[in-house]
């Protein structure tokens, strides 16, 4: 009896043990693949940034050199104000659109599939490609306004400053919607029905429901979508770079397309590598703070108030 017994009871932990060990196996690969093309790659950019290299002939040891061109270029202070311009007006048009399709989209209405079909279709199309086509239709001599001689699409979206950022911001709006809309559908169905029936007996209307209970508990999914946002604003590149090379004059030059004009272009290997670690600190940065603004931890639920 007593040998069953210690049998039994030691079961459960084998087995949990056994169980650990697997999951840490099967983590390993995952792994390999983040130190191979993650890490490594990140200590080499870093490396880059105090050398010298045109891209093809051999490299040298340049100390500060990089460095010192780059904080003392004239043009960083600027790049980097585009680039966050860029990112807060972004997120403060496709955080309200994203929260309303999503919430839309998870309601119990007809032809729901259908809808999100279409409202999925811009993130399928390639951002140059989508570029390709805006600066077409943006043409003032022979876009849409033309065609269609409104005078107020006739006007010329790309070759001024403030309508060139606004175009940005647009396009980049239309196109990354889709899928923040996604993630706030998700969202918002697993947010369970018994607080709405609740609400719904107390008299509340779908306004009321919506502020006081859906607001509230996507919490945790805006957190997650603004860093999406805000840390993917700041690879914007081959949209911009096809829709306007960063024009007018500087106007739409963000820090990614400054890189690969330091880089490749101009062909300063050494400083377009410190812009590239600049940008891994400034969105390393700014994840860390929105995680510290939303207060939520691995273990945290998005479901803590039901």
């Amino acid at each position: 009896m007593t040998t069953a017994v210690q049998r039994a009871s030691r079961t459960p932990g084998t087995s949990h043990a056994g169980g650990t060990g697997t999951v840490t196996w099967m983590a390993l690969p995952a792994l390999f693949f983040f130190i191979a093309f993650g890490v490594l790659p990140l200590f080499g950019v870093l490396g880059l940034s105090f050398t010298q290299w045109d891209g093809i002939g051999e490299i040298h040891p340049a100390g500060f050199d990089s460095w010192q061109k780059v904080l003392t270029d004239p043009g960083l202070p600027h790049a980097l104000q585009v680039t966050f311009l860029v990112m807060v007006l972004s997120w403060a048009v496709q955080t309200p659109a994203s929260i309303l399709i999503g919430t839309f989209l998870a309601s119990q209405i007809r032809y729901r599939a259908v809808l999100a079909v279409l409202y999925f279709i811009p993130l399928l199309l390639s951002s140059a490609a989508i570029a390709v086509a805006y600066k077409a239709l943006l043409d003032p001599n022979f876009g849409l306004g033309a065609g269609l001689h409104l005078g107020l699409l006739s006007q010329d979206w790309l070759g001024q400053d403030k309508l060139a950022v606004a175009a940005v911001i647009f396009i980049v709006s239309w196109q990354f919607i889709p899928f923040h809309s996604l993630i706030y559908q998700g969202g918002v169905r697993q947010i369970p029905r018994t607080m709405y029936e609740a609400a719904e007996i107390d008299g509340a209307g779908r306004v009321r429901m919506f502020w006081s209970i859906t607001l509230p508990q996507l919490k945790y999914t805006i957190i997650a979508s603004s860093t999406l946002m805000v840390v993917g604003s700041l690879t914007f590149f081959d949209l911009i770079f096809v829709l306007t090379a960063g024009g007018p004059g500087d106007a739409t030059r963000v820090l990614a397309l400054a890189m690969y004009k330091m880089g490749f272009q101009a062909n300063l290997m050494g400083p377009a590598s410190a812009i590239a670690v600049i940008l891994v600190l400034v969105g390393l940065a700014l994840a860390l703070l929105l995680r510290r603004i939303g207060g939520g931890g691995a273990s945290d639920s998005q479901l803590e108030g039901a």
